[in-house]
């Protein structure tokens, strides 16, 4: 008997794994599986919670920039202008749904306009992903740059570099990424200046 139960935990325990980490589809398996499992709140309640749980995530990344800028060196910060001019409604649009006046990989080229200048783009500037290298208002480091620009690439890029040794000596000199590539587009492949 226990070997049974056992074997049904195990087959359940993989069907709520195969079933995904979604609230909903979790709460199908259970509910399937087992009696007395209490009702999911309305879509609104989970859709609402997960967009503040989001909003709280992005203003405190927002507010630990704010305050590395604020606690670190100034000349090594960086500040949006709009955003230090008080220009809120370049980008933001409180009548939008999303808060913006366009689509977020829009947004940054309504100014930056003709940024690219070369036949090879990097895959996040290219599909308007600015922002997962750069904060929108302010930042404890240059070109309102996530993290230090001597560490960005590597939040991304995990893979063995192509040229090995000649990346240990540049790392030994300690030169970063962009020293040698564009992080944005380029001539060459890899972005090489």
């Amino acid at each position: 008997m226990a070997k049974i139960t056992l074997h049904i935990a195990a087959a359940v325990t993989v069907f709520v794994l195969l079933a995904g980490c979604d609230p909903i589809s979790r709460h199908k398996v259970l509910s399937t599986v087992f009696d007395g499992v209490p009702t999911l709140p309305p879509p609104e309640q989970i859709c609402t919670e997960y967009a503040d749980l989001k909003l709280t995530a992005f203003k405190e990344e927002l507010a630990g920039a704010k305050k590395r800028a604020e606690a670190g060196d100034v000349s090594q910060g960086s500040v949006h202008l709009p955003y230090d001019e008080k220009k809120c409604d370049n980008c933001h649009d409180k009548n939008k749904d999303d808060g913006l006046v366009r689509p977020a990989k829009q947004l940054c080229l309504m100014c930056h306009k003709d940024f690219f200048q070369g036949h090879f783009q990097h895959g996040p500037a290219a599909v308007g992903d600015c922002l997962s290298c750069h904060v929108p208002h302010n930042s404890a480091y240059t070109a309102l740059l996530k993290t230090d620009r001597k560490v960005i690439c590597d939040t991304c890029h995990k893979e063995q570099r192509a040229a090995l040794s000649l990346h240990n000596k540049v790392a030994e000199r300690k030169l970063d990424c962009a020293d040698c590539h564009n992080p944005h587009y380029g001539t060459t492949p890899f972005f090489l200046k």
